[in-house]
C-alpha cells in the first residue's frame, strides 16, 4: 500500500494554477500536485498520466510544494556557453553595425578580436559564429566583381593565349 500525498495544503493554489497555465511546463506541475489529492493515483500513475519519468513527477510536486505556487524555470537567453550577456553582446556588436550600415565589410575576425579583449581570453571561432547568429546576422557571398575593379585593366593583364599551328 502507498502512502498518501502530501500538499492538501496547496490544493487549492494547484488548481487555481491548473486555470491560469500557460505553458506544458506549468500545466504538468500543477497537475502533479492535483491528480495524487484529487483521484488518489500513485505517483506512478501521475507520472505516465504527464508523461513524464517518476523522478521528474516527484520534482514537479516538490517544487509547487514547497514554494505554494508554480514556480517557473527561469533559462540563460543566451544558454549555458555564452560568455556575454545579450545585452553586452549588443554593446560590443553596436561599433561593427554601425560599420555595416555604411556598407562596409564587417570581418568574423575583427568581431573575434574585439570579443578576446573584451574578455580577455581567447575563443574559438565558433564562438563568434554562433554570437552572430544569436542576433540574426547570417554570411553574405562577396560579389562576383570587385567593386573598384578595372575590367580593362585585367583583360590586359591577362596573357594572351597563341593559337596552336599544326
Amino acid at each position: 500500500m502507498s502512502r498518501t500525498a502530501s500538499g492538501s495544503e496547496v490544493l487549492e493554489q494547484a488548481q487555481q494554477a491548473l486555470r491560469e497555465a500557460k505553458t506544458v511546463e506549468e500545466l504538468r506541475q500543477a497537475q502533479a500536485v492535483v491528480l495524487p489529492l484529487l483521484l488518489g493515483l500513485s505517483i506512478e500513475q501521475t507520472a505516465a498520466a504527464l508523461g513524464v519519468s517518476v523522478g521528474w513527477a516527484c520534482q514537479l510536486r516538490r517544487r509547487f510544494i514547497t514554494a505554494g505556487h508554480l514556480v517557473r524555470r527561469t533559462r540563460p537567453a543566451q544558454g549555458p556557453r555564452a560568455y556575454l550577456s545579450r545585452v553586452e553582446e549588443e554593446v560590443l556588436l553596436e561599433p561593427f553595425v554601425e560599420r555595416a550600415r555604411q556598407g562596409q565589410i564587417v570581418v568574423a575576425a575583427e568581431i573575434r578580436a574585439a570579443l578576446e579583449q573584451r574578455l580577455g581570453k581567447r575563443t574559438a571561432p565558433s564562438t563568434v559564429y554562433n554570437l552572430l547568429r544569436r542576433h540574426g546576422w547570417r554570411k553574405l557571398a562577396p560579389d562576383r566583381v570587385h567593386p573598384q575593379g578595372d575590367p580593362p585593366a585585367q583583360r590586359r593583364w591577362k596573357k594572351k593565349v597563341a593559337p596552336k599551328t599544326g
